[in-house]
């Protein structure tokens, strides 16, 4: 059921909480639904011939389109590799699409290229097609880039909800909020001195990795992007009908973006990331698929903040610093909408 609005679209509904979460299921998947598409995965994952690939297709909007740590290009690169990667695929190829507001500098269009290129080409991802358009000025915001990319189902991989169960551990591969608070830190009206540095960057290594060592013990992974941590752990309790309990002490956070987020009002664990993984794994193998991600360059922060639990509800709990508890709502989505 949508809410009260659902005559229109709100920004909201770009915020990758409760609203998009609506917009999906009671619009989207009901006009398109079927069986691959209704899985509700990062990317589809499809058999051609006895080969199994992963597909997956994302639109970027992100403002401002440069940033510290990335800009709209990289970012686009970046993001659906991920979405490849954490399906526990190896990516290949990718399409890159522009709608272009008139009026945009060509150098501005060819530092954005440039940057893609070299995002895409550090993964040894080829981009091998794609589209332009351009619309009128005040059709759109300088410049959207849509990709979709295809990878190869890694042998090893077994990912997907119906694989968790009770006991198994939730590893974040590195620190929360840092793409979020980056964006929010650089819009007008909020604009602030700090050294803030967005996350953006492609989790394949890792990804691939835990699954190559720890086969069908990886049970689930998803990149924690808009409507950040707390998003994504509802998504799991929501598809599982389990509970899961973290801790705050474990959960890594920069101290500058705790401040920053702390000073605008925002919950961290709503905030987006550009550049981790949540991963499920099973107890057993809980502590060294934690020792690999601490041995990957981004995943050096790596930590077990959490578990799945038979709870008597499907709820996220989160233990504060002083042993008390709080359910952690999925985000409504209104906070921080075009951060990606």
């Amino acid at each position: 059921m949508m809410m009260a609005d659902d005559d229109k679209i709100l920004l909201a509904h770009g915020g990758g909480g409760r609203l998009t979460n609506e917009l999906i299921r009671s619009v989207i998947i009901s006009a398109l639904g079927n069986y691959t598409l209704s899985k509700l995965t990062d990317s589809a994952e499809l058999k051609i011939g006895q080969t199994d690939i992963c597909f997956t297709t994302d639109s970027f909007v992100v403002k401002p389109l440069f940033f510290n740590g990335g800009d709209i290009g990289k970012l686009a690169v970046c993001g659906t590799i991920n979405d490849l990667a954490v399906g526990g695929a190896k990516p290949l190829v990718l399409s890159l699409s522009l709608i272009i507001e008139e009026g945009l500098e060509l150098e501005v269009l060819r530092k954005i290229l440039h940057s893609a290129a070299k995002a895409a080409k550090q993964e040894n991802v080829e981009i091998v097609c794609g589209d332009t358009k351009v619309v009128e000025a005040g059709a759109a915001d300088k410049i959207f880039i849509n990709t979709s990319g295809i990878g190869l189902k890694l042998p090893k991989a077994d990912v997907g909800f119906e694989k968790i169960a009770a006991g198994d551990k939730i590893i974040i591969t590195g620190t929360i909020g840092d793409h979020g608070m980056t964006i929010i830190s650089h819009r007008e009206g909020t604009k602030f001195e700090s050294d803030l540095k967005s996350d953006c960057a492609p989790v394949s290594e890792i990804c691939g990795k835990v699954i190559e060592a720890l086969g069908d013990d990886i049970k689930f992974m998803r990149d924690p992007t808009r409507g950040g941590l707390a998003a994504t752990l509802n998504e799991i309790v929501n598809q599982t009908n389990l509970g899961i309990e973290i801790e705050e002490s474990q959960i890594p956070v920069n101290p500058t973006v705790r401040a920053a987020a702390d000073m605008l009002g925002f919950d961290i664990l709503n905030i987006a990331n550009e550049g981790k993984a949540v991963i499920v794994v099973s107890p057993q193998k809980a502590q060294k698929c934690l020792e690999i991600c601490q041995s990957c360059e981004i995943g050096k922060e790596a930590a077990i903040i959490g578990q799945i639990i038979q709870g008597t509800e499907p709820l996220v709990e989160l233990i504060t610093m002083i042993k008390g508890r709080r359910i952690v709502p999925m985000p409504y989505g209104r906070e921080l909408p075009r951060i990606c």
